[in-house]
């Protein structure tokens, strides 16, 4: 006699990471999930039953997602009810671009199964912000560093990593060693980049907790950094930086 596959359904509130449509119907849902970090769901008919999800799979929704776990380690995505859409976010190009990113960020530096409820929080609010109109492109970069370091890549722009004193006006930055060297010791880092010391002072205040919006050209060099960082950490290069500099989002 062959007995049924253990099955366990839960709740979790969760918010849409990504999406994938699989068949004709149906679709492959990337949650962030509260309790239980990033997962995966399969949504069957998710395409065609407008009742079952109404409106409830587009990036960046915030859900009550009721889910059955497999054995395997596989899931169902049975329901879902809407928390908050965040439609207004969606409504300009910038904030659409902006939030994209902070997604495939969060998908990209969490792993599978494994909670991190302090950086759910940070999302959910920072979506909540962007809803708003009240997240201007120096929040984005604020939001990279405290999820960098929430998953444990926390970059260091001061003191200088190799000698601990002032970074100085003529840094350079490793992302292999973990951030800013000062000029002094530059020369023992042979592939770490030239970096403004404006720049690295900037971002250090900003990782600190000072939030002066940063001036055009400094958000530039800030992304150059963070983009370099991230880039090294990950083998690859997130797909929604593209975007961001399509729209003109620094």
């Amino acid at each position: 006699m062959v007995r049924p596959s253990r099955v366990d359904r839960f709740e979790e509130e969760s918010i849409v990471l990504s999406t994938v449509d699989y068949g004709e119907a149906d679709r492959i849902v990337t949650l962030f999930t509260l309790g239980r970090g990033r997962l995966s769901a399969f949504a069957a008919g998710a395409r065609k039953s407008k009742r079952r999800f109404p409106g409830a799979l587009e990036p960046a929704t915030h859900l009550k997602a009721r889910l059955v776990e497999r054995r395997g380690d596989t899931y169902r995505l049975d329901a879902a009810d809407v928390v908050t859409s965040f439609h207004h976010l969606r409504s300009d190009l910038g904030r659409i671009a902006r939030s994209l990113y902070a997604l495939e960020l969060c998908r990209e530096l969490t792993r599978d199964h494994e909670a991190h409820p302090q950086l759910f929080n940070s999302l959910l609010e920072y979506l909540a912000l962007l809803d708003r109109a009240q997240a201007g492109p120096t929040s984005l970069i604020a939001f990279e560093l405290d999820t960098l370091a929430r998953a444990g890549f926390r970059p260091q722009f001061a003191p200088c990593l190799h000698c601990h004193r002032e970074t100085g006006p003529r840094p350079v930055f490793d992302p292999d060693v973990g951030g800013a060297i000062c000029g002094n010791c530059a020369p023992q880092f042979p592939y770490a980049v030239p970096a403004e010391g404006r720049v690295v002072d900037a971002l250090s205040r900003l990782q600190e907790g000072e939030r002066t919006p940063f001036e055009a050209a400094i958000r530039s060099g800030a992304r150059d950094l963070l983009n370099l960082f991230i880039e090294h950490h990950l083998g690859r290069r997130l797909k929604s930086v593209d975007f961001l500099n399509q729209v003109g989002v620094d």
